[in-house]
């Protein structure tokens, strides 16, 4: 496998060195970089497949998910929202943590139980806070 990896390397800088790669579109410009930072390298190729026969896997969804409850959290001012924003923060981030096989590893439907119950306590207490103004 290493001299079939030199030959395409070596093929590839005889071209560039040729500039052969100079009239590609896109040259020059950078990269535009998945949301696959933090998947093992060795799982990428396979999940690159997989997002173009239109899957994503599971952690992406979650990453992406995460991502836009970190946007919809930098936004909001109502103490309430905030709090149930970061419940769903953290049942996500215990989910992805399983993903990656960390240390805890919880069902995805107990991490779902733990955001709601947390939802529930604070969206109680933000009525008893509004009755007592």
């Amino acid at each position: 496998m290493r001299l079939l990896d030199a030959l395409v390397e070596q093929r590839i800088a005889a071209a560039a060195a040729r500039g052969e790669f100079d009239d590609l579109p896109g040259a020059g410009a950078p990269l535009a970089l998945d949301d696959d930072a933090l998947v093992p390298e060795e799982v990428r190729v396979a999940n690159r497949i997989l997002k173009n026969a239109g899957f994503v896997p599971p952690a992406v969804e979650q990453l992406r998910a995460l991502r836009d409850l970190q946007t919809e959290l930098n936004a909001v001012s109502d103490q309430a929202t905030l709090c149930q924003l970061q419940a769903r923060i953290l049942a996500l981030d215990m989910a992805l943590e399983s993903l990656r096989g960390g240390p805890m590893v919880l069902p995805r439907e107990y991490c779902r139980r733990i955001a709601e119950r947390l939802s529930e306590r604070v969206g109680s207490g933000a009525t008893a806070n509004a009755g007592s103004q």
